[in-house]
């Protein structure tokens, strides 16, 4: 899927989960603090995120986020290797291109 179709398919969810609510449109849209053209934006999948956490609030739905993005912690070791300082940065990993150069010279790396 795309992402365009993927945004779509959440709004549509959303919309399932309004009607089953039996709220109309500007219920919601009342409830968030947004206009209603601005939900009927988000249910076609082009709304604002921020506004979707609103609208899965107002609908009692916001435990399904947790589901959506769970919380990863890091391992144990990459945990002891931090020694209590929290991660900021992500480090690319080494290509196999990159391997294969410092092969052909020697495990030198070129200057240039």
């Amino acid at each position: 899927m795309t992402d365009s179709a993927i945004a779509a398919e959440i709004g549509r969810r959303l919309e399932q989960l309004r009607l089953e609510r039996n709220l109309t449109q500007q219920q919601v849209a009342d409830a968030v603090g947004i206009s209603r053209v601005s939900y009927g934006k988000l249910a076609r999948g082009e709304g604002k995120f921020v506004n979707m956490v609103g609208v899965l609030r107002a609908l009692d739905c916001l435990p399904l986020l947790e589901s959506f993005i769970p919380e990863v912690g890091f391992s144990p070791m990459a945990l002891l290797e931090m020694q209590g300082k929290q991660r900021q940065r992500a480090r690319p990993q080494a290509s196999a291109a990159g391997q294969q150069d410092e092969g052909e010279t020697g495990g030198e790396a070129l200057d240039w």
